[in-house]
């Protein structure tokens, strides 16, 4: 696993996401190379993530290209072009179930600590 991503979960952990999954979809996407997927109780959780994420980044000089959900916080989008960060509501990550749609990559369940 590389830096970026570790740094990336380990934000996410900070704000008490869970469920995180790492999906490699180099061989199977021309999109990306990896999805970064994790979940949320509540739209202030996930704001929170979000926000921690991007701010983060930022001191690091890593600009997202675009983001995408930040009106209703049930879904944000966060695209690094290398890495897509996907933060859910719990609710909404079950019915898209996007681990199911990219069941081809390699699939990495992270243990929450």
């Amino acid at each position: 696993m590389n830096k970026l991503i570790e740094n990336i979960i380990e934000c996410i952990k900070s704000k008490k996401g869970y469920d995180i999954t790492i999906l490699n979809v180099k061989n199977v996407s021309s999109l990306t190379d990896y999805f970064i997927i994790c979940s949320s109780d509540s739209n202030p959780q996930t704001k929170s993530i979000v926000n921690y994420i991007k701010r983060d980044l930022s001191k690091k000089k890593i600009k997202p290209y675009q983001i995408e959900g930040m009106d209703y916080f049930e879904w944000v989008l966060m695209d690094y072009f290398d890495i897509v960060i996907h933060v859910f509501k719990k609710e909404i990550r079950e019915f898209y179930d996007i681990e199911r749609l990219w069941a081809d990559a390699k699939i990495t369940k992270i243990k929450n600590d």
